[in-house]
């Protein structure tokens, strides 16, 4: 049983580690049009770019779809990146449970 516990703090303390790495790690997609979103592991914004000729002849329909689809890109790779980063934690998931 301790070993169990022993397993699951181990655990914990490598999450631990990894979400402070995932804080510091940033992933960025730029779209064709001239826009850069930038995110962190965490899945925290950290910036968004765009070209000025990005605004031009678009309307606000179009913006937002444009800036939407970015944004949405941005925390899948983010997700992406958080996720194999927490395989090395969990590699098969929970034992036991």
């Amino acid at each position: 049983m301790f070993d169990k516990v022993k397993q699951m703090m181990e655990m914990k303390r490598q999450a631990d580690t990894i979400k402070k790495e995932l804080e510091s790690t940033f992933v960025e997609v730029e779209e064709i049009n001239g826009l850069r979103i930038r995110i962190s592991g965490a899945q925290k914004f950290k910036g968004i770019q765009f070209d000025e000729k990005f605004l031009e002849g678009r309307d606000n329909a179009r913006l937002e779809k444009d800036l939407l689809r970015c944004l949405n890109a941005a925390i899948k790779k983010s997700q992406q990146v958080a996720a194999e980063k927490m395989k090395s934690v969990m590699p098969g998931g929970f034992p036991g449970m």
